[in-house]
């Protein structure tokens, strides 16, 4: 039936309810992008200036925060932006820019339509970002060209092991899930003493496809090698949200028979670059996206640079050289496969410790993100774990502060632990930075 459904799904079911029902242009931006993705380098590299040329007269036009920052610094038209390199020259914005000029950020046009997330991201500080329709639409066919690279697809059998809402899943997600032949299983919900129901769960269900959060897919992964158990093979494995080191690459294909696979995204933009089937460097979505490595500094160098993200196609909110706190290692030539993107030899900076607890459960700094996503009043919040069985949660807050967000996000973690960690907060005026010289959502002092 898989076999059957597949192509059924693809073809006839899904362009039914996303064309048709629903009027989003979603497949058709999905066949765009395939289409380019096979452009030479330097297309893509013309394409992507053409679109951020149109991008930015229009920021010109209708957004003030940038005419003003950019007259600022002698700029008199868009047209005196010459070239990317340019363009490279001009300041980068950041959460504490964006959260001080969040209504000079919005575009008049859009502004009556505008759909808004909230993100916490890789530095504890959380943001609320505008973006319209129509970029929503086009970030998810980019989703699925991105995942298409290491053979993932639409209606493909696949299960997540993902951030799913606490506690019992709706019927009718379970519906919508169903029909897009796919089974959801709480991340967060999973330890130790559970690893055994999750692995039942996946020899139900038979994927072809796992998406998760890697440090959950790590640590089934060790449990499968500590106690022998062997599941269902799935064609792949994607990781997402925190970079796929070699040594957890390499676990989780021991533990699974699988490829695994590294993704990279964030959620102001979605994904950003993924790996294709040589696994050599991942490609950068850059007929999509704008990303520059490195800012206000030399071009030369080897080693880790700052990623700076420019969405071609989000005119409610335009974010141009967004700084989102993550570290990237620039790829060089151009893969095998024939695609003309470039690629990141690998992404360095998304590093969220996955917490512990004394009972076996472990926390994915992922949840952290979720737990502080309705906080109010949180300029940025960290989570430092030193003993097994409490956690220091560190709250710089902001003006709005209620003392009530304590309890709020109190409540959403004893959801995870429960009873068997204490929970220390303490308010601070500022989050001391790692050695690394990074903020992290979690800090894990703990060995081993």
């Amino acid at each position: 039936m898989t076999g059957l459904y597949e192509p059924l799904f693809r073809h006839v079911l899904f362009p039914a309810y996303e064309s048709g029902l629903r009027g989003r242009k979603t497949l058709s931006y999905l066949r765009e992008y395939e289409r380019q993705q096979w452009l030479a380098p330097e297309q893509i590299d013309a394409l992507q200036w053409q679109k951020l040329q149109s991008l930015l007269r229009y920021c010109w036009e209708h957004v003030p925060y940038y005419r003003e920052t950019w007259a600022g610094l002698g700029i008199t038209a868009p047209e005196d932006i010459r070239d990317p390199a340019h363009y490279a020259r001009l300041p980068v914005l950041d959460k504490p820019t964006i959260r001080a000029n969040f209504e000079r950020l919005i575009a008049g046009p859009q502004r009556a339509g505008l759909l808004y997330k909230t993100t916490g991201g890789s530095t504890g500080e959380p943001l609320k970002f505008g973006y319209t329709r129509d970029s929503y639409e086009r970030r998810v066919a980019i989703m699925w060209r991105g995942y298409g690279w290491a053979g993932a697809r639409l209606g493909q059998r696949t299960l997540y092991l993902w951030g799913t809402p606490l506690g019992a899943q709706k019927r009718k997600d379970l519906l919508y899930h169903g029909a897009f032949n796919r089974r959801m299983l709480n991340a967060f919900e999973m330890d130790r003493t559970r690893m055994a129901e999750y692995a039942d769960a996946i020899d139900r269900f038979q994927p072809e496809t796992i998406v998760s959060y890697v440090a959950p897919i790590v640590e089934m992964a060790d449990w499968l090698i500590a106690t022998g158990r062997r599941v269902h093979a799935p064609l792949r494995i994607l990781g997402a949200a925190e970079a796929l080191h070699d040594t957890q690459r390499t676990r989780i294909e021991q533990a699974f028979g699988a490829p695994a696979y590294n993704t990279y995204g964030c959620r102001e933009f979605m994904l950003i670059a993924a790996e294709c089937e040589h696994r050599d460097g991942l490609h950068v979505n850059a007929d999509h996206l704008k990303v520059e490595l490195g800012h206000g500094e030399s071009v030369g160098g080897e080693g880790p640079r700052e990623l700076v993200v420019t969405d071609l196609h989000n005119l409610g909110m335009p974010l141009l050289r967004y700084v989102n706190g993550d570290l990237a290692t620039p790829g060089h030539g151009q893969c095998a496969c024939g695609r003309g993107l470039p690629r990141l030899a690998r992404v360095d900076g998304r590093k969220l410790d996955a917490l512990r607890t004394r009972d076996g459960r472990f926390v994915p700094g992922e949840y952290i993100v979720y737990a502080f996503l309705g906080a109010t009043g949180v300029r940025r919040y960290q989570v430092v774990q030193k003993q097994l069985d409490a956690f220091e949660i560190l709250i710089v807050p902001d003006a709005g502060f209620d003392a009530g967000v304590i309890e709020q996000v109190r409540g959403e973690l004893v959801k995870v632990v429960g009873d068997s960690v204490a929970l220390n907060f303490r308010l601070t005026d500022e989050i001391p930075l790692t050695p690394s010289g990074k903020q992290r959502v979690t800090v894990s002092e703990l060995g081993g």
